[in-house]
């Protein structure tokens, strides 16, 4: 099968250009991970199915990848954008009386175990920021060597003047010194800065201020941008291929990633930037202060008021991989529901393409069927060497469902090679590419039996002439996706769509 060229969407260029690896065979992926200070919710989700996945083909195709994803667990102010106010995660330790270190375990622990039922492989390398401070201080040493960092009273800021006369600021969110002039505020702390719109690379803490280490400045703590640029360089080097992240890292932290990378090594830091879009609930974008936040935790508990009930991790998983990481994706109840079936469709299907036999034959009309078939698999690498495109891939196993059940219920035959190719595909998308399993046999076992008690008594109903609830049974298994079909005789049912 023909694997051909992988095109990526360069966030930076925004084009989709050839993705050639900086080694032959190899992939180096830097992608940035939760700040643990709270529940994983559905954000966290995007973004660690959207690169699994990433992580998932090129291994598919034979790269040998190294990915790391960071842990947040120091740095991260709660005004990410002004780098002011208390660390997000000391905030939690004081409010609940632990330590730092303990909410950062807690939470880092159950981001673990939410990404494991979700089916997200473990990355390569998965270090804190809080475990490479040396890293961190080194890199800053090198920025204020070069001349584009200056201390001040214990605090370090990269001087983004200063940086103008040699790189450009700005290259990846398209902001300009102009309108960050004219967007900044007057906040505590804003006076040792040399202009707004330096960042910190160390703040010196304060007396009381529990997360803190030696530098050469004095005891403090790093800036949320500087981790990333010490943890991606120190375990892929400078530049490597991807780096990933959700798309509201572009400012500011994804654009101070460039310029400490060019300030400290005189390059950029990576080839190929990737963002993958935002997620809104039920049309609005999600925030706890709406009241529509929802976690991951209650999503498979059912435990929210916007949900009807619980929905399984494969669901979830499901519902993202229907769009592209780069579309925006609206989380509903009915989109919910809409994906449970469509995957269970699939799944189910792996059980019939698995049990295909040999039928090689010669006509004319089954070489054209083989030759179908050898065209939609090639489709399913085509499909995903453009830009990751999880959603088309997946209308291409739907056709090799289709294929399936026709060769079943038609007799139709292929060539050996055709119904090779048909499984190999098959499986290795849905359950290596895009990671869908089965969550447990006994919902797929069970379904028929359940379906075969509702069409009784929808018939009893009917028989009673008690059309009303005969129809709210139709009515309200037609909004699941399952379709009755009424005969003289008795009714069967059906999946509607894909």
């Amino acid at each position: 099968m023909e694997h051909a060229t992988i095109y990526v969407k360069n966030t930076l260029t925004g084009e989709k250009e050839a993705f050639t690896p900086i080694s032959k065979g190899k992939v180096g992926m830097y992608v940035c991970g939760p700040t643990v200070y709270g529940e994983p919710h559905l954000g966290h989700a995007r973004s660690a199915i959207t690169f699994d996945i990433v992580y998932r083909y090129f291994r598919f195709l034979g790269y040998q990848v190294r990915y790391v994803r960071n842990i947040t667990d120091v740095g991260h102010l709660e005004d990410e954008l002004n780098g002011q106010g208390e660390d997000k995660i000391v905030k939690k330790a004081r409010i609940e009386r632990l330590e730092p270190m303990e909410v950062a375990q807690y939470y880092t622990n159950l981001y673990r175990d939410m990404m494991t039922r979700l089916n997200v492989l473990p990355p390569s390398i998965e270090p804190t920021a809080s475990g490479h401070i040396t890293e961190q201080i080194v890199i800053i040493e090198r920025i204020i060597s070069n001349g584009l960092a200056y201390v001040v009273e214990g605090s370090v800021y990269l001087d983004v003047v200063r940086y103008t006369q040699k790189y450009h600021y700005g290259e990846l969110s398209g902001r300009v010194l102009d309108e960050l002039m004219t967007g900044s505020r007057t906040l505590e702390g804003q006076d040792q800065k040399r202009h707004p719109a330096d960042f910190a690379l160390w703040k010196k803490a304060e007396t009381g201020h529990i997360m803190q280490w030696p530098s050469p400045w004095g005891m403090g703590f790093p800036g949320w941008h500087i981790e990333c640029t010490a943890m991606s360089s120190k375990y892929l080097g400078v530049p490597f291929d991807i780096h990933g992240g959700g798309m509201d890292l572009k400012f500011p932290h994804h654009e101070a990633e460039i310029a400490q990378s060019y300030a400290a090594f005189d390059c950029a830091p990576v080839n190929y930037w990737m963002h993958n879009n935002m997620m809104t609930l039920e049309g609005q974008k999600m925030a706890k202060s709406k009241g529509n936040f929802i976690t991951l935790g209650q999503i498979f508990t059912g435990e929210h008021p916007l949900l009807d009930k619980a929905y399984n991790p494969m669901t979830v998983r499901f519902l993202m991989l229907q769009a592209h990481y780069g579309s925006p994706i609206d989380f509903s109840n009915q989109a919910l529901k809409s994906a449970e079936v469509a995957c269970a469709k699939l799944l189910k299907g792996l059980e019939l393409v698995n049990s295909l036999q040999p039928n090689e034959a010669s006509s004319t009309s089954s070489d054209r069927f083989s030759k179908h078939i050898l065209n939609t698999c090639q489709s399913c690498y085509n499909k995903m060497n453009d830009d990751f495109n999880t959603a088309e891939a997946i209308a291409c196993l739907f056709d090799l469902l289709a294929v399936a059940q026709k060769l079943v219920h038609l007799g139709d035959s292929i060539s050996t090679e055709a119904l090779h190719m048909l499984k190999q595909t098959y499986k290795g998308f849905l359950t290596d590419v895009l990671g869908i399993r089965s969550e447990s046999g006994t919902q797929d076992v069970l379904l028929p039996e359940v379906m075969d008690i509702l069409l009784e008594l929808r018939q009893q109903a009917r028989a009673q002439k008690d059309f009303s609830l005969s129809d709210h049974i139709r009515d309200r298994l037609a909004t699941i996706g399952i379709q009755v079909n009424d005969s003289k005789e008795n009714a069967t049912y059906g999946f509607n769509g894909n």
